[in-house]
Parts: structure tokens; C-alpha cells; sequence
């Protein structure tokens, strides 16, 4: 059973920065596409970054310009990394990575267990 394992969070001050790393433990093939997740206290998850096999990026409006998402899938490892500058208090959550995969006729979905980010004003 593949784990994805986060970590790089922490507290950070308002406009400082954080980098969080999520690595499979095992590498994963036929990705679709790997992303970061978040979900803060009282609302729903929700995607921030996401990237595909081919490279393509897309963010949530609210982190545009600050937060740069960014893989690596080598022959030995599965790793996704989320780098996230000017940090606002509006980004404390919990951040969860995740890969989706696929070989037809199956989907694959894994999920990170969670690396908390508190930003304080």
C-alpha cells in the first residue's frame, strides 16, 4: 500500500516562508497529476497547487504568485514539493498532498495524512 508522507510545516510569521515536501514510499507510475490540498478549522478542502505529468500548473487564485508547486517522479522516488512565500494568516490549515494515477481500467487517489501550517499575524 503506497503512504505519502508530509512534512515542512510549521509556524511561520506573516510574510515569512515555508517549504513542504510530500514523498511516496514507493514510486508511483502512470501519474495523472500531484497536488496540495488544505483544509482550515470550520471549511472544506481545498485545492491550492496542482501539477501534472507533463508539467502543467494550475493554483488557486489566492495563492497565485506567492506559492510555486514543483515534482519529482525519478526512478527511484515520488516526491511533490510546495514552496510557499509571502505567507498570509489566511493560509494556516492543514496541508494535505495527493496523487492520482491511473492504469486502465483503475484510478488510483492517494492522500497525505496532513502537515499542519499556522501563520501568525
Amino acid at each position: 500500500q503506497v503512504q505519502l508522507v508530509e512534512s515542512g510545516g510549521g509556524l511561520v510569521q506573516a510574510g515569512g516562508s515555508l517549504r513542504l515536501s510530500c514523498a511516496a514510499s514507493e514510486r508511483i507510475f502512470n501519474i495523472n497529476a500531484m497536488g496540495w490540498y488544505r483544509q482550515a478549522p470550520g471549511k472544506q478542502r481545498e485545492l491550492v497547487a496542482a501539477i501534472t505529468s507533463g508539467g502543467n500548473t494550475n493554483y488557486a487564485d489566492s495563492v497565485k504568485g506567492r506559492f510555486t508547486i514543483s515534482k519529482d517522479n525519478a526512478k527511484t522516488k515520488t516526491t511533490v514539493y510546495l514552496q510557499m512565500n509571502s505567507l498570509k494568516p489566511e493560509d494556516t490549515a492543514v496541508y494535505y498532498c495527493n496523487v492520482r494515477a491511473a492504469t486502465w481500467p483503475y484510478e488510483y487517489d492517494y492522500w497525505g495524512q496532513g502537515t499542519q501550517v499556522t501563520v501568525s499575524s
